[in-house]
């Protein structure tokens, strides 16, 4: 959890549709909407200047965001984004009201430390990492903005799961919730190139004469 304060201004908007969406897009703004907390969906609309350089800071995926209508203040999390297809530009976003000490899960990025002096790597071997984020628990304002994996001590035919990994208190990963303790990175021995053209050739198909 970081000690900077995110927000943005938003208004409402009455409008709905592709049509109404397209129109506001034009006009330099992104819809959105605001749900959760048993109260209704809440369309709003945010100035796509602003938020292209909130998003900037991928710590904003983590982290309260303060969303400041012009006669009230809502704080939310960003629960999801639908980008362009091929553009650089944010269709729509969907932002969970929440309320500070409520619990929340929410998916954060894993972040490996030490991957150049990995005693596995370093030997020879190849680093496979299998899960790049995870669904984590936690009070709102105790959001990790990443889960930290040390793997400066793995070895070549090791692997750390998810039971290993120490997490900030009150913290909780969801999968072992589920008992589902899933591979989190590993590193393989490297195959030399003949063996790896070898097993090329053998499984090649065979065609007729």
């Amino acid at each position: 959890m970081t000690d900077v304060q995110f927000s943005i201004p938003a208004r409402e908007r009455d409008g709905h549709g592709r049509r109404h969406s397209r129109r506001l897009r034009r006009e330099g703004q992104v819809p959105a909407v605001l749900y959760g907390d048993g109260k209704p969906a809440n369309p709003l609309s945010l100035e796509a200047r602003v938020l292209r350089k909130l998003l900037a800071d991928e710590r904003v995926f983590t982290n309260v965001i303060t969303l400041e209508f012009p006669d009230r203040k809502e704080t939310a999390l960003i629960r999801d984004l639908q980008m362009h297809p091929y553009k650089e530009e944010v269709l729509h976003v969907d932002f969970l009201r929440v309320h500070a000490g409520e619990r929340v899960t929410l998916h954060v990025p894993i972040h490996f430390e030490n991957e150049a002096t990995c005693v596995g790597v370093k030997s020879g071997g190849v680093l496979h990492r299998a899960l790049v984020e995870v669904v984590v628990e936690a009070p709102v304002g105790q959001l990790p903005e990443a889960i930290v994996v040390d793997i400066a001590q793995l070895q070549v035919g090791e692997s750390i799961h998810l039971s290993q990994i120490p997490v900030p208190a009150g913290v909780k990963l969801v999968p072992l919730s589920h008992d589902d303790d899933k591979e989190v990175v590993s590193v393989h021995s490297a195959r030399t190139g003949a063996e790896a053209d070898e097993e090329t050739a053998e499984s090649a198909p065979v065609t007729g004469e």
